[in-house]
């Protein structure tokens, strides 16, 4: 039975400094204190009530997908041109963000720069804002954002994108625009949140990813795109969003989790090729 690997999962998550892995422990800073996983048992603060210790659980095996079933993930594509992808990412299951706003921030923080700036420019907006817990921060709260200007936020590399974090920010907290999109269609919650500026279909599709764990993935991404080029032999300029949609969609409940191991395949690859 394939289990999560701690290591490889957290190396595709968002250094953000609100976690880390030190010692085989996934640790996650919350409002409250940090709680930790080690692959077999949660280890929280003895000081929590049983509701914050449930909800803790629940939110660490959320952002870290501990019931993705990786077995039957790898049965689906053991005969496909991407089965390579099963030893090289063996155990990697796709992170998620705590709650569905951070996942908003961070995504709207991707738009249109590298992972590695984007990883950058947050880890400054939650050394900015986030409330310090231990040597980690939490993420900052949406009021908390709010509060801050927008020149404050650009001092965060942000540029453009600190505009549309602090307006999506202000309606979200005026109950204009609805993050909770759990039973919502994809078709409908991109439909709807395309709707808002800043909100493209690719951060649309990012964050329902990412933020509500839905089966989908922004077929327009870069990485994407050159991700499967490299698999295929093609050239990036030949593969469009509409390829690489009739590439994946034929894996039906997997098409999600094997858009993401095609984005950390291209991610190592590039990598690679930039340290040569």
């Amino acid at each position: 039975m394939a289990g999560i690997d701690l290591r490889k999962t957290t190396n595709e998550m968002v250094r953000n400094g609100t976690w880390k892995f030190e010692n085989g422990i996934f640790y996650q800073a919350f409002r409250d204190g940090i709680a930790g996983y080690d692959g077999e048992d949660f280890i929280l603060p003895d000081s929590w009530s049983r509701r914050e210790r449930k909800s803790a659980k629940e939110k660490l095996s959320f952002v870290l997908g501990l019931d993705t079933d990786l077995d039957s993930f790898y049965a689906e594509i053991r005969d496909s041109p991407f089965a390579f992808l099963i030893d090289e990412f063996y155990g990697l299951t796709v992170p998620a963000a705590p709650s569905p706003y951070q996942a908003l921030v961070e995504t709207i923080a991707q738009q249109q720069v590298s992972f590695e700036f984007a990883q950058r420019t947050i880890a400054n907006l939650v050394e900015l804002a986030g409330r310090q817990v231990g040597d980690l921060h939490a993420f900052p709260s949406p009021e908390r954002i709010a509060s801050l200007s927008e020149e404050e936020l650009k001092r965060t590399k942000l540029g453009y994108r600190a505009a549309y974090i602090k307006s999506l920010t202000e309606l979200y907290l005026a109950g204009k625009l609805d993050l909770e999109l759990w039973e919502w269609s994809i078709d409908e919650a991109v439909k709807y949140l395309t709707k808002f500026r800043g909100i493209g279909k690719w951060s649309a599709e990012l964050f329902l990813a990412y933020g509500l764990r839905k089966n989908v993935y922004p077929a327009g991404d870069l990485g994407l795109r050159r991700g499967i080029a490299k698999i295929f032999g093609k050239r990036v300029k030949e593969v469009k969003e509409k390829d690489v949609r009739g590439i994946i969609e034929p894996y039906g409940r997997w098409k999600g989790l094997l858009a993401f191991y095609i984005l950390c395949y291209d991610r190592k690859t590039e990598m690679e090729r930039k340290k040569k």
